[in-house]
């Protein structure tokens, strides 16, 4: 006898065909057994449709988790749960030039992915107030008693015990990390000192503190710390959730054979402090050398690492280039500037025999202060006046030569290598005299673009100094500009101008570029960087290698799972409906094989895999 075939796009053991004998014996089976087929079709439909809908809710639902978990550690302003045993802390010391700033930080346990870093957030206290403390002086001030750097230290220990609840101190671990100040100290002295820290800290605090916890850390170093700092806060390293999400391809560095892959941009840094300027990004693709001398001076300034639990996993490894120009800050850029301003002046006068600057009716004129200031130059018992004309393009035009550019190919400031930025694809944020320039006075921080910025620049410049002062005490600049700020923000304009397009070659059509003092209304630390990058291995306490010991939704309720339970719920109503055939000799068959159910794919995975300590970068 012919059968019928019918046919849908439903899973394979939904198929089945019936035969014209059959039909009528299911159309004249008795009411019950027609109510309880049209129950089980219309529960099935019911299910598979809800598991539609369902499921593109729950994409929704897993972004907007995500993104409120992100919005929970950048803007997280509730105190810390030291009631919890399941919070974990970690504690930065910041030795710098000035003085030293204790910090410490928290993370609840590790979700178990292998593939996600600590969320690592500032501790808050009982008043919502980071756990943030300062001391004065700097730690190189004690170069010649090296004794004391313990007791001058200790307040700040101190501090940091009486926040970390005492349960978690011995697996709490401290960092001292000295910068600047004690960079220029002689190796002996420096040794010194970080010794009087390792033999008596352990004394008196039960912190986890080894040898390698406290060290003088390089300007590189540092630099790149910042720059894990800030993608961290802006979310760089976690997954691609949005197809709207800027991506670019990477070389991994080490595989550079191997396929590129695709993960979320990274955002570059610049900061330019009084003294120095750094810049650090991502160099996503493997670089080209013009020369071996040029790839010996690159090593020194390209920094490779891995920021995951697993050495063998690249979706964390990343390519960083930092470097850092001493000079360049804005205040020591004033300085050289005034510098030359003196000598060639005085010069001139010699050989020319005028009187330029050498009274205050007959003033040097600098395009780099606003109209009509008057300022003075004194050095070695001699003063140079001078007045401001406030011609912007002629003060950049006069500060041009201070960066020191060459013709190679690949450099920026003082001919320094800089490898190629993609400027079609990436994202820079400018901070410290970046923001103060764009933002105390021009009030134009953020989106930063260079013709609104020249020609706010220009205004300012070429307004004269008494209405400038009339503004500033009409408190119609920033609350923190001071008089400093107005007479030499025409200078700092044009230097922070020439430095960002001329030194480090961007674009002046770079739209990519956000002035900022804060990220999400929070100061971030290179000290967040440091501790992220060396407690990177700390997952493995947590199970990292066995998978999500503790899932934070129960598995049967993800979309592949219901899929899963439709596709078993839609077995069941065939074979019941078998069975009611069955009884009355229908011909419903199953395609062979469909009977055998496969097992659901696991859910967990065992890494096996050696894992060793990375050297810092």
């Amino acid at each position: 006898m012919g059968r019928i075939g019918i046919s849908c796009l439903l899973p394979a053991s939904w198929h089945f065909s019936i035969s014209p004998v059959g039909c009528p014996r299911i159309l004249n089976t008795n009411l019950r057994q027609i109510l309880v087929i049209s129950v089980l079709a219309a529960a099935v439909s019911l299910l598979y449709f809800s598991v539609v809908i369902i499921r593109n809710k729950y994409g929704r639902l897993s972004r907007d988790k995500k993104f409120q978990r992100y919005l929970a550690r950048v803007t997280d302003i509730e105190a810390t749960d030291t009631n919890n045993p399941n919070v974990n802390y970690g504690i930065v010391v910041d030795c710098g030039s000035s003085g030293s700033r204790i910090f410490v930080y928290c993370w609840p346990r590790h979700n178990g992915n292998p593939h996600d870093l600590l969320d690592i957030r500032q501790m808050r206290d009982k008043n919502r107030k980071p756990v943030v403390m300062k001391i004065k002086p700097g730690i190189s001030e004690f170069a010649t008693s090296p004794e004391k750097v313990s007791d001058y230290i200790s307040p700040l220990l101190n501090f940091a015990a009486e926040h970390v609840p005492r349960a978690k101190h011995k697996e709490t671990p401290l960092y001292i990390l000295c910068t600047a100040g004690m960079r220029i100290l002689p190796e002996s002295q420096q040794k010194a000192i970080l010794e009087d820290l390792l033999t008596d800290i352990p004394v008196h605090f039960d912190f986890l503190f080894s040898d390698s916890h406290a060290e003088v850390i390089s300007g590189k170093q540092e630099g790149v710390y910042a720059w894990i700092g800030i993608n961290f806060v802006l979310g760089r390293f976690e997954h691609i959730e949005d197809d709207d999400e800027a991506v670019v391809e990477v070389n991994i560095p080490g595989s550079e054979s191997s396929k590129a892959i695709l993960r979320k941009r990274t955002a570059g840094i610049l900061d330019m402090g009084g003294v120095s300027t750094q810049i650090a990004y991502e160099v996503p693709k493997t670089v080209s050398f013009a020369s071996s001398q040029q790839e010996e001076v690159a090593k020194n300034l390209l920094a490779e690492f891995n920021l995951g639990c697993d050495v063998h996993q690249t979706e964390h490894v990343y390519r960083v280039y930092v470097a850092t120009f001493l000079g360049f800050g804005g205040n020591a850029a004033r300085q050289r500037y005034e510098d030359r301003i003196f000598a060639s002046t005085v010069q001139k006068n010699r050989l020319l025999g005028k009187q330029t600057g050498l009274t205050p009716d007959t003033p040097y004129l600098d395009p780099c202060l606003p109209l009509d200031i008057k300022d003075e130059i004194q050095q070695n018992g001699q003063t140079l006046y001078l007045r401001g004309t406030g011609a912007f393009d002629l003060c950049r035009e006069t500060i041009q030569p201070f960066m020191n550019k060459t013709n190679e190919t690949q450099t920026s400031l003082n001919g320094v290598y800089q490898p190629p930025i993609h400027f079609q694809n990436s994202e820079f944020y400018g901070f410290s005299e970046f923001y103060y320039c764009t933002e105390d006075v021009l009030r134009m921080g953020g989106d930063y673009s260079a013709a609104a910025f020249t020609r706010a620049a220009k205004d300012y410049c070429a307004t004269k100094w008494s209405i400038l002062r009339e503004r500033f005490d009409r408190g119609l600049y920033a609350s923190h500009a001071d008089l400093h700020r107005l007479k030499y923000q025409c200078f700092k304009s044009a230097w922070m101008f020439e430095v960002f397009h001329r030194g480090f070659s961007f674009p002046v059509n770079y739209k990519n570029l956000k002035t900022a003092l804060q990220v999400y209304d929070k100061e971030v630390q290179w000290t967040l960087g440091a501790i992220l990058y060396r407690t990177r291995f700390l997952p493995l306490r947590y199970g990292c290698e066995f998978g999500n010991e503790n899932p934070t939704e129960d598995a049967s309720l993800h979309p592949r799972h219901r899929g899963q339970w439709v596709w078993l719920f839609g077995v069941l109503l065939a074979l019941a409906v078998g069975r009611m055939g069955e009884s009355g000799r229908s011909d419903l068959v199953f395609p062979t094989g469909a009977s055998s159910l496969p097992s659901p794919p696991s859910q967990q995975r065992r890494h096996k895999s050696a894992y060793s300590q990375l050297p810092v970068p």
